[in-house]
């Protein structure tokens, strides 16, 4: 079983940055993790993925050159650093948990936190 927690949202002006982060329990070091994100009244869309290793990651071309996307396995704790945040990445993020690589799908995503408030205004 896995749990996850993300932290770390809040409101920042445009060109700022923020760091969100994604603490999981359980087995965490044999999954994959994703980031994914919802505004209102839009679907939910994937940001970035990272594997277990910490080795390989994969960027939406819209968050790519900004988003970085992290994990420190000692603290079982992932990170999305955002840098250059604009209104357009307001939305609600959540951290998310495969065991699939690379993932095809939101479904294929086992467990899923809470997610966390990013606002960004102009």
């Amino acid at each position: 079983q896995v749990q996850l927690v993300e932290s770390g949202g809040g409101l920042v002006q445009a060109g700022g940055s923020l760091r969100i982060s994604c603490a999981a329990s359980g087995t965490f070091s044999k999954y994959h993790m994703g980031w994914f994100r919802q505004a209102p009244g839009k679907e939910r869309e994937f940001v970035a993925a990272v594997t277990w290793s910490g080795g390989t990651t994969y960027y939406v071309d819209s968050v790519k050159g900004r988003f970085t996307v992290s994990r420190d396995k000692r603290e079982n704790t992932v990170y999305l650093q955002m840098n250059s945040l604009q209104p357009e990445d307001t939305a609600v993020y959540y951290c998310a948990a495969t065991r699939r690589w690379p993932p095809g799908h939101s479904d294929d995503f086992n467990y899923w936190g809470q997610g966390t408030q990013v606002t960004v205004s102009s």
